[in-house]
């Protein structure tokens, strides 16, 4: 079959375009890195999933210093969203304003809110998101409700949401993407950072993969690996994989991922593109955001936490201010329960006492936002991925841990942990080919088409001109969707 549409990558961005592009009857092929993730014992198994790193991609990066690490990014049908916490928020409508933060403003987005507000109620249908309206101060407008229900607090959990509610906060449920009953009838584990075996997560296979792939014009290559994009006279002209030869199509789709997509387009530089390709305004593998996050522990010593999964609130109070001079903090969510064994493999803590501070601890997560610096990049030293990530915006991410440990005292936790995610953690990565109106200072224009070649277009996070301060996977799958309808009415 002569592909119409090739899509690179089956994460949120490059599934959610097929499966709404899937219905236009062109033929679409999918290529993807990796396999369909098997279900195994590992799945469910903590020590397996985060002591042993059995999911983690066998390769290494290097640093900004040019020391090695094994990065936390996967390699599946489905992409990282197969072991995301299935947070499926919509970005706040000022983050698409220019704002001011502890560490410098943020320019803004080519688009609105309100132009993305129609795509967002898309894709919550389409993900089946579960949530529910009206709790949540910093909430930006919706033009319709959700489909389904907030996932149920536990116990432990509704005990926390009065708390913090009795401290003038306002927690408000997570949007999750979870079919609780059908994830705990496989184990009773957390789903935030478990692959998803079972189908309990609405991820991007399992909902826009094989939606896609219900429709006959559509064909799923897995174990393809792209090596190079071929360009001509302002288009992409082939797509070379890995041990299958050379393909093309009218229109290419990258959706690899912050990193990979950037690196493949580095990799493709030849003597008419000696920077790579749509790289005209030398600006692919710059602005390399991830969020800075910190998991904050509060801990009673004669209260239990009984909850198995605990990922169902969020307080978004200090989002839009509470830093000096009314600065923007960020965001607080649950993460999944932490166990014994999880923060035994992490810290150096004996796992008798993992044990007990995991029994008494609610886990938090704090969220902030990372800026755009075009001196935090992506590149290659040959083939090997360099990225040299310039954390940015700290003293915010200090101030929000230091509330929340603060909330947690008054809400009746009197001992408070702290540990913030090291770079090994894909911590919402995005920002490499960032979106934008001048061609001189971005890589893709509103519609994710590459200001270069008329007919490349990408859809993941790296397109992100952005990091906010929440989950990113909503809104790359809205993009995805409005994308879509862009490509589908091109003749």
């Amino acid at each position: 079959m002569q592909p119409d549409v090739i899509i690179i990558g089956s994460g949120m961005g490059g599934a959610t375009l097929a499966a709404a592009l899937a219905p236009s009857g062109r033929r679409i092929l999918i290529l993807e890195r990796g396999d369909r993730m098997e279900d195994t014992p590992a799945s469910r198994d903590a020590i397996a999933i985060f002591r042993d790193g059995h999911f983690r991609p066998d390769e290494m990066w290097l640093d900004g210093e040019g020391k090695p690490f094994n990065p936390g990014n996967y390699y599946v049908a489905g992409g990282n969203s197969k072991l995301y916490g299935a947070v499926l928020i919509r970005y706040r409508a000022e983050d698409f304003s220019p704002l001011h933060h502890l560490g410098g403003t943020t320019q803004g987005w080519p688009i609105s809110y309100d132009v993305l507000e129609p795509w967002y109620q898309a894709a919550e249908k389409l993900y089946q998101v579960r949530g529910a309206l009206g709790e949540d101060p910093s909430e930006p407008r919706h033009s319709g409700g959700y489909d389904f229900p907030p996932v149920p607090d536990e116990a432990s959990i509704a005990d926390l949401r009065r708390r913090l509610q009795g401290v003038g906060l306002h927690p408000a449920s997570l949007p999750l993407g979870v079919d609780i009953q059908k994830w705990l009838a496989k184990g009773q584990t957390p789903w935030d950072a478990f692959p998803n075996t079972c189908g309990g997560k609405m991820d991007a296979e399992t909902i826009g993969l094989n939606y896609a792939l219900q429709h006959p014009n559509v064909t799923f290559a897995p174990v393809s690996r792209v090596r190079r994009l071929l360009a001509e006279g302002g288009r992409i002209t082939g797509v070379e994989v890995e041990g299958k030869g050379l393909l093309s199509a009218p229109v290419v789709v990258l959706c690899a991922g912050a990193v990979q997509s950037a690196a493949l387009l580095l990799a493709s530089a030849d003597d008419a593109y000696p920077t790579g390709l749509a790289n005209g305004s030398d600006q692919v593998g710059r602005n390399f955001m991830n969020h800075n996050l910190s998991a904050v522990l509060g801990i009673h010593p004669f209260r239990r936490n009984t909850s198995v999964y605990q990922k169902t609130i969020m307080v978004n109070d200090f989002y839009l201010t509470g830093g000096p001079n009314g600065a923007p903090l960020g965001n607080i969510q649950m993460l999944g329960k932490i166990s014994g064994p999880i923060l035994a493999s992490d810290t150096p803590i004996p796992l008798p006492l993992a044990n007990w501070i995991a029994g008494h601890a609610v886990d938090v997560l704090a969220m902030s936002e990372d800026l755009p610096n075009p001196e935090s990049r992506v590149t290659l030293r040959g083939e090997q991925i360099v990225l040299d990530w310039k954390r940015s915006n700290w003293q915010a991410h200090l101030a929000l841990v230091a509330k929340l440990k603060a909330v947690l005292k008054r809400a009746g936790y009197p001992i408070t942990l702290a540990r913030a995610f090291d770079r090994r953690t894909p911590s919402h990565q995005c920002g490499t080919a960032r979106m934008g109106a001048d061609p001189a200072t971005s890589v893709v224009n509103a519609d994710c088409r590459a200001h270069d070649l008329a007919n490349l277009y990408i859809v993941d996070a790296s397109v992100l001109p952005t990091s906010a301060a929440v989950n990113p996977s909503l809104t790359i799958a809205a993009l995805a969707l409005r994308t879509a309808e862009h490509i589908a009415g091109q003749t």
